[in-house]
């Protein structure tokens, strides 16, 4: 009876085992770059939230500072 030889891979599972590695490789590459991607687009939005509030504030403290509008008097018809 001929049994499997031992030692001896066979061309079709070299290759499995090399797509199979090329694409857990890939994939890793794939997985840092999303999250690479994401703590940049985090630290965009933290640098954009901190301008927005910033602005805000500044508009706040002008508004604050100028005196009071003052009352418009209405035209009276007297006649």
């Amino acid at each position: 009876m001929t049994g499997k030889r031992t030692g001896e891979l066979s061309p079709g599972s070299v290759a499995r085992a090399n797509r199979q590695r090329v694409d857990r490789e890939e994939g890793a590459q794939a997985l840092a770059d999303a999250n690479r991607r994401a703590v940049e687009v985090r630290l965009n939005m933290q640098r954009l939230r901190a301008l927005r509030e910033a602005r805000l504030l500044e508009e706040a403290s002008a508004r604050t500072a100028l005196p009071p509008p003052k009352k418009k008097r209405s035209k009276g018809n007297a006649g």
